[in-house]
């Protein structure tokens, strides 16, 4: 190791932001505005889950596509390297590999980074099991550090320093995820849909993990205001719309942590939950199959930052 890398690991919180030389002015208005937490969450451990995760997710191409176009107005790409956090199975970590010429998938989950075999056809991109907190990658060496609906889960003050670490000076930080609040659109019913959805969703509110607190929106928000980075941008609402079959519908929700929490609770209901929404959104539909196609309406928000 390093000296440098050892004199790092014994900086306390926000010790980093004086050793760069930002102040430790700049570092106290981080910790002070970051997100109260200090631990990081363990999630899609199951092999059944995360299989799950891997047949029925999706990833927004478009979206990846818009931000990418933000990064080429200030790099040159394709870019050396670019690191997706929280990669899971790596449905988005191949989105990247355009766009760099190395592409590097890290996820705390073994399970999950099983999965990536499904998404190994690029040979610009890998995957290493790590903690968010804990990259293992030198100091400013890294062009794009992401995380694609997985942020949330993180330590999110200690991942946040882990990326400016990591950044090159003039590198990307980059946040996305969604609203649990799927639309659903189907010829003229569209707005009776989302009212069977608000059904769905409604008894999962309980089993929401503690440390999400009542809204992933915020979550993101509140990381976005702690990011010192003078120059950042913000987006509340970019909507992805996908053609689906009403079984792949019901299967992206039934990946949600909230609802695998209310399925250990209580199985039975669980399924009569899932197959009473099924059934009435076919009654609303007028349709017999659920493998009938609908349009998905995701929610997605992002934030995008330049280390200075």
């Amino acid at each position: 190791m390093s000296n440098l890398s050892q004199t790092w690991q014994r900086l306390p919180r926000g010790g980093v932001w004086k050793a760069l030389g930002l102040g430790c002015s700049f570092g106290a208005h981080f910790w002070q505005n970051s997100p109260k937490t200090n631990m990081a969450v363990r999630c899609y451990e199951d092999k059944d889950h995360t299989a799950d995760y891997l047949k029925y997710r999706l990833m927004p191409n478009e979206m990846v596509g818009k931000i990418m176009g933000m990064i080429k107005q200030k790099m040159p790409l394709p870019a050396p390297l670019a690191v997706d956090v929280g990669c899971g199975s790596g449905q988005g970590t191949v989105l990247l590999a355009p766009y760099f010429h190395q592409v590097v998938g890290t996820d705390i989950s073994p399970s999950q980074l099983e999965n990536t075999q499904a998404n190994q056809t690029c040979p610009n991109v890998s995957y290493r099991q790590c903690p968010a907190e804990q990259l293992p990658f030198e100091n400013g060496t890294v062009d794009l550090v992401t995380a694609m609906t997985a942020a949330h889960w993180f330590d999110r003050p200690r991942f946040l320093e882990e990326a400016y670490r990591v950044l090159k000076p003039g590198g990307c930080l980059t946040l996305l995820s969604y609203t649990l609040d799927m639309d659903v659109e189907y010829g003229d019913v569209s707005e009776k849909l989302k009212e069977v959805c608000k059904e769905f969703y409604a008894p999962l509110l309980p089993f929401r993990d503690p440390h999400l607190g009542s809204s992933s929106l915020q979550i993101y928000k509140d990381m976005f205001n702690s990011c010192p980075y003078p120059e950042k941008e913000w987006c509340e609402c970019f909507e992805v719309r996908r053609p689906v079959s009403l079984n792949r519908y019901m299967g992206i929700v039934q990946t949600f942590t909230s609802f695998r929490k209310f399925k250990e609770h209580d199985s039975q209901q669980a399924e009569e939950l899932s197959n009473r929404i099924r059934q009435k959104l076919m009654d609303t539909m007028q349709v017999s199959s659920p493998a009938t196609e609908i349009t998905m309406v995701t929610k997605y928000f992002y934030w995008v930052a330049w280390k200075p």
